[in-house]
């Protein structure tokens, strides 16, 4: 990959032009992966851009590199960090990491009080929650709203976890809990 300079930042309006890329790469990693997920539409995606809760990553010449966005459940008690994905040819380059510290630190300071959970299926995706004070939890930790388990009806692990009645399913569930004091604060 020639050097380019990529920006990793807070989603504008214009950025709606890439929803259909994120939406396409999104589900052929996916299969490439062998994992389920979760599809979204380009109306959900937009949505997110035009709300102020999503990051993107693009270079100097407005190529798409990489995508996040979060949605708040209960209230606002919950936050779901979801749907990072990066272009192939960008991967392994560490794009990824600045996104999910993005989007993450973007969800802790509109959030502050608000728990953040992740469900994935990707050994990276994990290891970058670790890195940032998540922990491994079961499903009962994580929000009981019944849109969010709407959203994995389009999963085609969807019946795996309707099987064990939404206690558990082939992806991990994470959670950062603010009350709980993280090694990782003192860097923040």
């Amino acid at each position: 990959m020639e050097s380019r300079i990529i920006f990793v930042r807070i989603a504008t309006p214009e950025d709606v032009q890439y929803v259909n890329e994120i939406i396409k790469e999104t589900e052929s990693s996916a299969i490439a992966r062998g994992s389920g997920i979760s599809k979204r539409t380009p109306e959900s995606i937009s949505q997110k851009i035009l709300e102020g809760k999503a990051v993107i990553a693009v270079t100097t010449t407005n190529e798409w590199v990489g995508f996040s966005y979060f949605e708040t459940w209960e209230n606002g008690n919950f936050v779901s960090n979801s749907g990072l994905i990066v272009a192939p040819k960008f991967r392994n380059s560490g794009v990824a990491k600045c996104i999910k510290n993005r989007i993450f630190k973007m969800s802790r300071r509109i959030h502050p009080n608000a728990k953040i959970f992740s469900i994935t299926s990707g050994a990276a995706i994990m290891k970058m929650n670790s890195d940032l004070g998540f922990e491994p939890v079961t499903y009962a930790e994580i929000t009981h709203d019944f849109d969010f388990w709407e959203g994995c009806k389009s999963c085609v692990n969807y019946d795996i976890l309707n099987q064990k009645k939404k206690c558990n399913c082939l992806c991990t569930a994470m959670l950062f809990d603010p009350t709980l004091k993280h090694s990782s604060d003192s860097c923040q």
